[in-house]
């Protein structure tokens, strides 16, 4: 199997993580490492905590210890990440099925973090093994040896910045219950105390569309964040739009992706105006 096919199987963020180790200018090292982690070097790993700790065997009879981290979040950072996942259920969704939304690092980004390290640098590695370069070729097979765990587990990730499966899933729940908590039935004492006018005038009051949006409780101006919609759109939701077509009036896929296009600058048109009225209603 060349490069190119196993970069086209790995999912997109095990690439990602990968890709920062192939921009490493030693390619001979790299090349070792890879062996290392295909040969079976990589004996054992396991976290402890948001750290890696791994055993390799080299040439030597005793493996060498390798551990491996980035900086994990604080849980008032996690805190805003989750909550920002929370009002995203198609994120939420893809998440708890165990798939890494396309679109997740604009949710960090937006809370001033970033999900992937920007260099090797970001990330502290150490070995045992008399070699001072970092990464020696124990560490970067355990980096190769991560990249293929993500493919099958993208919490691990995760859990480098210091949140595991089940915490992100228990506080992801937690929090959707919050803004949807069950709503309790009318008895029927409540619906026979309301007469047919007073039900005529209720549904009259939900349907006024122009004061559906309105919030008349004061809000608190430090709380209040107004920022440009991030992530995947309603469009990006329902894919290609079948459209119908006959012998007489064939359609073909450029007319399918020309309506598409035209479509997805609509909605940019319209999410930019809505951002800017909502900006000049907050000033």
């Amino acid at each position: 199997m060349t490069q190119e096919t196993l970069q086209a199987s790995r999912e997109w963020w095990s690439q990602r993580w990968l890709d920062l180790l192939d921009s490493y200018r030693f390619k001979k090292r790299l090349e070792r490492a890879r062996n290392y982690s295909r040969q079976g070097n990589v004996l054992s790993i396991e976290f402890k905590g948001a750290k890696v700790l791994a055993k390799v065997q080299g040439s030597e009879i005793e493996p060498y210890q390798v551990s491996l981290s980035l900086d994990a979040f604080s849980d008032e950072e996690w805190g805003y990440v989750i909550e920002t996942l929370s009002q995203k259920s198609l994120f939420a969704a893809k998440l708890l099925a165990g798939e890494m939304p396309q679109n997740i690092e604009d949710v960090f980004i937006s809370n001033g973090l970033s999900l992937f390290p920007f260099s090797l640098g970001d990330v502290h590695s150490k070995c045992s093994c008399p070699d001072k370069a970092v990464p020696c070729k124990h560490i970067g097979a355990v980096y190769y040896q991560l990249g293929d765990r993500f493919s099958e587990d993208p919490f691990v990730l995760f859990q480098l910045r210091g949140r595991t499966r089940e915490q992100i899933i228990t506080d992801l729940r937690q929090l959707r219950s919050l803004k949807n908590p069950p709503q309790t039935k009318t008895t029927s004492s409540e619906n026979q105390t309301s007469t047919p006018e007073e039900k005529v005038n209720k549904c009259q009051e939900l349907l006024q569309l122009n004061k559906f949006w309105q919030y008349n409780e004061p809000l608190e101006s430090s709380l209040v964040v107004i920022s440009p919609s991030v992530g995947e759109t309603v469009l990006d939701t329902l894919g290609t739009i079948p459209i119908a077509k006959d012998q007489d009036n064939a359609v073909t896929s450029s007319t399918s992706d020309l309506i598409m296009n035209y479509l997805q600058t609509i909605y940019k048109d319209v999410s930019q105006k809505a951002f800017l009225a909502a900006m000049k209603v907050g000033e």
